[in-house]
C-alpha cells in the first residue's frame, strides 16, 4: 500500500533556505574582498605618490637640470632623504653658531665703543693734552686694535648656549676684562704698539 510522504516539502523550503543562507554570505565575502582590493590600492597609491614628493623634493634624486632622475627603488630614495635631512640639520647648526658668534660680537663692540668714547673724553679732560689731529685711519686703528684685543677674551668666556650663560659670562667678563685698570693697560699697550709702527713707518 502507498504512503504520503509528509516531510517533503518542508524538506525543500529548508534546502532553499541554506542555498539563500550560502548565496548571501558568499556575496558578503566577496564585498569585503573587493573592499580590501580597493583599501589596498589605495594605500599603495598613497605610498607611490609619498615617494614621488620625494624625489621631486631631495636634490640628490634629480638630475642636474633639476628633472626627477631615473626611477630609484624605495630604499635609495629614504636613504638619500635622510642623508639630506642630516645635512639640513648640520646647516642649521652652523647658522646657528655663526648667528650666536655674531652677537656676542655685536655685544662686544657696543661694550668696546662705549668705552673707547669714555677714554677718548677722560683725555680731552687731561691738562696739556697733545692737540695734533689723528687721521680718522688712525683712530680706526687704534680702536680696532682694540676692539679684536677685546673681542678675543670676550669670545674666550662668554658661552651663549643659554640666554643665563650669556648674561652671566659678559657680567664676569666686564668685571675682568673691563675694569678701569685693565682698559688703562689696553689702552697704553695698543698706544705703544701704534707710537712705535708710526714711528717706523
Amino acid at each position: 500500500m502507498y504512503q504520503r510522504n509528509t516531510h517533503s516539502a518542508p524538506s525543500s523550503a529548508q534546502n532553499s533556505e541554506d542555498d539563500d543562507s550560502d548565496h548571501r554570505s558568499e556575496l558578503a565575502k566577496e564585498r569585503r574582498r573587493e573592499a580590501h582590493t580597493v583599501a589596498e590600492q589605495k594605500r599603495r597609491d598613497a605610498i607611490k605618490k609619498g615617494y614621488d614628493a620625494l624625489q621631486e623634493l631631495v636634490p640628490s634624486c634629480q638630475q642636474n637640470d633639476g628633472t626627477i632622475a631615473m626611477k630609484m627603488s624605495k630604499a635609495i630614495v629614504l636613504q638619500k632623504s635622510i642623508e639630506y635631512i642630516q645635512q639640513l640639520e648640520e646647516e642649521k647648526k652652523a647658522q646657528e653658531e655663526h648667528l650666536t658668534s655674531l652677537r656676542k660680537e655685536v655685544i662686544a663692540l657696543r661694550i668696546m665703543k662705549e668705552n673707547y668714547e669714555l677714554i677718548v673724553e677722560a683725555h680731552k679732560r687731561q691738562p696739556g693734552t697733545n692737540e695734533v689731529q689723528v687721521p680718522d685711519e688712525a683712530k680706526f686703528r687704534v680702536f680696532q686694535t682694540m676692539m679684536d684685543s677685546l673681542f678675543e677674551t670676550f669670545d674666550h668666556m662668554v658661552n651663549a648656549s643659554s640666554f643665563s650663560d650669556l648674561s652671566a659670562g659678559v657680567f664676569n667678563w666686564l668685571e675682568e676684562h673691563c675694569k678701569p685698570q685693565a682698559l688703562r693697560e689696553l689702552v697704553s699697550s695698543v698706544m705703544t704698539r701704534f707710537e712705535s709702527a708710526s714711528s717706523c713707518s
